[in-house]
């Protein structure tokens, strides 16, 4: 009971040890630090090395021995990404806000499909996964620019999304009714693939899109007249969601242009910004800041 005792009162104390966990902090998150700096090019090989052993894999190139040390070598790789996943939530204050952020949960499904295949066969292969974390990458490269302009793009897809919903709806609504119509001609035609209407409409998908497989064509004259109608529509089709996304991504320039600082009237905020990125000044009051991140 004594033993129990002690231990317990060892994981408390590493559970609250504040500078293990800033020190843990500063390596795993921080890439400013020699030794930060260090683990995230160790991370960043490690995933390279793990993707690849995947791809390699699926082409069946190697002996049974040779397979089972990549798959022992995958084995140590899942344990130590399952180490650096659960080190990040114990240096963390709030690990909820980690564990929901995008790099959270591309961190744990990173980690998970070695322990699914245990149960499901073949799930070690959503691996691949894992080549999401090399996103890493911009923040130990200091690649920042870049970064704002990803946060640009999913500022503009964010609001470009319930146009391009409408548009989505109307385009599945068209292949639809222009499947049904080929049902409808080439249907009766013996020996013809149109034999049903999710068949039909699947020909129209791949029309529409002008991605043209192959394996179902029309033979009658009609049905060869609405597939130039089709293909002619699809062209201008793809080019509505670039436009809607491009509108936005002209907006969203404009407007992060004409956000000026108070205090040194500089302008080129971005638009989630809270302090002038030349003076570190507060851009706005708590109460404008907040008017202003809703228009966003």
């Amino acid at each position: 009971m004594n033993y129990f005792s002690k231990l317990y009162t060892r994981w408390q104390h590493f559970l609250h040890n504040e500078t293990l966990k800033q020190k843990v902090y500063s390596i795993v998150f921080e890439s400013d630090t020699p030794k930060g700096r260090l683990f995230d090019i160790i991370l960043i090989s490690s995933i390279i090395v793990s993707v690849l052993m995947v791809i390699l894999e699926s082409m069946h190139l190697f002996s049974p021995t040779a397979y089972w040390v990549l798959r022992l070598l995958e084995y140590l790789l899942t344990l130590f990404f399952t180490i650096e996943y659960l080190a990040r939530i114990y240096c963390l204050t709030n690990p909820r806000k980690y564990i929901f952020s995008f790099f959270g949960l591309v961190d744990l499904l990173a980690t998970l499909p070695v322990y699914l295949s245990f149960f499901l066969k073949g799930a070690h292969y959503l691996l691949v996964i894992r080549a999401f974390r090399l996103i890493r990458i911009f923040r130990i490269f200091k690649l920042f620019s870049f970064i704002s302009e990803g946060n640009l793009l999913l500022r503009s897809l964010r609001i470009s999304a319930p146009k391009i919903s409408v548009f989505f709806f109307f385009v599945l609504i068209l292949v639809t009714s222009m499947g049904t119509v080929m049902y409808m001609i080439e249907g009766d035609v013996p020996g013809s693939e149109f034999n049903n209407i999710p068949n039909s409409i699947y020909w129209a998908i791949v029309t529409m899109t002008t991605v043209g497989y192959g394996d179902i064509t029309p033979v009658t004259p009609a049905g060869r007249f609405l597939s130039a109608i089709i293909m002619l529509t699809g062209y201008t089709i793809i080019a509505v969601p670039t436009g809607i996304v491009s509108a936005a991504m002209v907006s969203q320039q404009k407007k992060q242009a004409e956000r000026q600082c108070p205090h040194c009237h500089q302008t080129g905020h971005d638009a989630e910004a809270v302090y002038c990125k030349y003076y570190g000044k507060e851009l706005e009051s708590d109460s404008k800041r907040k008017i202003h991140n809703e228009e966003f």
